[in-house]
C-alpha cells in the first residue's frame, strides 16, 4: 500500500492553534457504517449512544517533557523526553545544530545531564537529579509542532484531559480533550459505562511516515496497560450486545495490543493499517489527523479508506478545525 494514498491538502488556517473556551463545544462529525455524514456539537454525544454502551478512555497524563538548555560549547539544545528509565536516565529526542556525542554534558536551568548513548533516533541521557523532579521544576508542556505559540498556563490545563491520572505521555490523547465534567456526568446519567486504559503517548505520534510502501515503516514503541477490570468490562459489553467505544486512537491501540499480543501490559508497536481485523472496538471517537500519519492509516482501517477520504473532504469544506485542539469524529467500524 502506497504512502500517497494517505495524503491530502489541508488549508493552513484549519489547523487549530488554541482550544475553544468550552471543551464540549467542539464540533462532532458523525459517520455511520454506511458512510453517511452528519454535523453536530460534541456535547450531543450522549444522544448517539445507548444505555449499556462502554466508553474506554486513556487516562495517561502529559508530563512537562520539553527542556531547553545548552551544550558545553554554548550551542542551544532542545530535549524532548520520550520516556523516563531507571537510574536517573531518560530516553529523549535532542534537537541541536550538531548532534551531541556520547559523554557530552548538557546544561539546563536547574541541573546537568550527560549523554550516554544514541539509540536509533533517540538518546539515552542521565540526569544528576531525579528526572521526574527535573521536568516538574524546569520542563514545559510539549505542544505539537504544528501549534505555533509557546505553551502557556492555559495550555497546562487544556492540553490535558480532565480524567488524566498516570503521568508519562509527551502528547495528549486528544479525543479526550472534548470531555468536561458536565458531559461525563450526563453520560453516566444516560446509563453509559466507563472503563480506562493507560497508553503513554510518544512523540512519534507526530511523525509522518516516510517509507513509500507503508509496510516498510517502523512504529515507535509506547508503554501501555489494560487493567483486568477493563478487559472484563469489554467482555460484558460484548455479551450483552452493547458497543465498545474507544475514546481516541491511543485507547484503541491499547485495547487491540492486549488482544493481539496476548498481554495486558508492556510496550506496543502495533501498526494498524487497512486490512487489519479489529477485535475489541466497535466505534471510535477521534480528532482529525495529519496527512501521511499512522493515525490516518488507523482510522482508514477502521472505517474504510474511501469513507474516510469522503469524511475529510466534508470536514475541510465545512471548515472543521483540525488536529490536537480541533474538532472530532464519531466513526463506526466498517
Amino acid at each position: 500500500m502506497k504512502l500517497q494514498e494517505f495524503d491530502f491538502y489541508l488549508p493552513q488556517e484549519l489547523i487549530a492553534q488554541a482550544p475553544l473556551d468550552r471543551r464540549s463545544a467542539s464540533r462532532l462529525l458523525i459517520m455511520d457504517g454506511l458512510g453517511r455524514l452528519s454535523d453536530h456539537v460534541f456535547g450531543e454525544l450522549p444522544g448517539f449512544l445507548r444505555p449499556g454502551d462502554l466508553l474506554v478512555f486513556n487516562d495517561t497524563k502529559v508530563i512537562r517533557a520539553r527542556l531547553f538548555g545548552k551544550k558545553e560549547s554554548g550551542g542551544k539544545i532542545e530535549v524532548m523526553v520520550e520516556r523516563i528509565l531507571d537510574g536517573h536516565c531518560v530516553l529523549a529526542i535532542i534537537r541541536a545544530s550538531h548532534s551531541p556525542k556520547p559523554g557530552s554534558v548538557l546544561h539546563f536551568d536547574c541541573c546537568r545531564a550527560r549523554v550516554l548513548e544514541k539509540a536509533e533516533a533517540l538518546y539515552i541521557i542521565r540526569f544528576e537529579d531525579d528526572p521526574a523532579s527535573v521536568l516538574e521544576r524546569c520542563g514545559h508542556i510539549p505542544l505539537p509542532p504544528y501549534i505555533s505559540h509557546e505553551a502557556t498556563e492555559y495550555d497546562e490545563e487544556r492540553y490535558q484531559t480532565v480524567y488524566a491520572r498516570h503521568p508519562g505521555a509527551v502528547a495528549a490523547p486528544t479525543a479526550g480533550l472534548h470531555f468536561d465534567a458536565s458531559l461525563l456526568e450526563g453520560l453516566k446519567a444516560a446509563g453509559i459505562e466507563f472503563a480506562h486504559v493507560t497508553l503513554h503517548v510518544g512523540a512519534g505520534t507526530f511523525q509522518s511516515v516516510k517509507a513509500e510502501n507503508i509496510m516498510d515503516h517502523r512504529m515507535h514503541g509506547e508503554i501501555y496497560h489494560v487493567p483486568d477490570a477493563t478487559m472484563e468490562a469489554v467482555k460484558r459489553a460484548r455479551e450483552r450486545g452493547s458497543s465498545v467505544v474507544s475514546i481516541g486512537t491511543t485507547a484503541l491501540r491499547a485495547l487491540e495490543s492486549a488482544a493481539t499480543l496476548g498481554s495486558t501490559e508492556g510496550e506496543t508497536r502495533i501498526f494498524i493499517t487497512p486490512g487489519y481485523r479489529f477485535r475489541m472496538v466497535d466505534r471510535l471517537v477521534t480528532n482529525f489527523h495529519l496527512p501521511k500519519s499512522t493515525l490516518l492509516m488507523l482510522v482508514s482501517a477502521f472505517s474504510g479508506m474511501d469513507a474516510v477520504r469522503c469524511a475529510y473532504r466534508h470536514a475541510i469544506n465545512e471548515r472543521y478545525r483540525f488536529f490536537s485542539y480541533g474538532d472530532a469524529m464519531l466513526l463506526e467500524r466498517s
